[in-house]
């Protein structure tokens, strides 16, 4: 695809745009984005597009797109020289895919509504470097070799940074139980 685009076909390029958007708009809104978020990832794409010089050959384009919203992202907030309140954020994360589906339970509903809330809370209570580690991981759902590629960092310190990081929510979450994940390599994880 990223052959297509370095040949000139557009619609290579817009064939990308489509596949990553909702991903980006994700990535953008948990990386505090908030309303802004749209325009994050608009010019993340224009950027991604400018540097599609640098991309190289082999490597995957989500992760490497991801740093570009992130780095965006980051731009944003300090250019507007706020920082997006918490309210702001589980707003606009929660508008970019909706989390429970309206035929829930209103009971099981308001029960995940909540436990959303909490880890949203605890998250920003973390280190940008633990809440990037998680956001990448678990939110926005990359493996392990795409979150190292996304930050520019070795899979052992994506690793450390993860273990670190899910042991600071343990002790900010105790009651949070996590539904099981299925972890690489096919095993069970609580």
């Amino acid at each position: 695809m990223i052959a297509r685009v370095r040949a000139g076909e557009p619609e290579a390029y817009a064939e990308l745009v489509r596949a990553h958007t909702g991903i980006a708009l994700r990535a953008a809104a948990a990386l505090g984005a908030g309303a802004d978020a749209e325009d994050v990832v608009q010019q993340a794409f224009v950027k991604a597009y400018c540097a599609l010089g640098r991309f190289r050959d082999g490597m995957a384009f989500r992760p490497w797109l991801l740093s570009i919203v992130a780095n965006e992202t980051r731009n944003t907030v300090r250019a507007a020289a706020r920082r997006c309140r918490l309210a702001d954020r589980e707003a606009a994360f929660a508008a970019a895919e909706p989390v429970i589906p309206e035929s829930a339970d209103p009971a099981v509903a308001t029960l995940e509504t909540e436990r959303r809330g909490a880890l949203v809370a605890a998250l920003e209570k973390l280190s940008e470097e633990h809440r990037l580690v998680v956001t990448y991981r678990y939110l926005l759902e990359m493996d392990e070799k795409e979150t190292a590629q996304a930050l520019g960092w070795a899979r052992g310190t994506v690793k450390s940074r993860l273990n670190r990081a899910l042991r600071k929510l343990e002790r900010l979450l105790p009651d949070f139980r996590p539904r099981e994940h299925a972890r690489e390599g096919g095993e069970e994880r609580e």
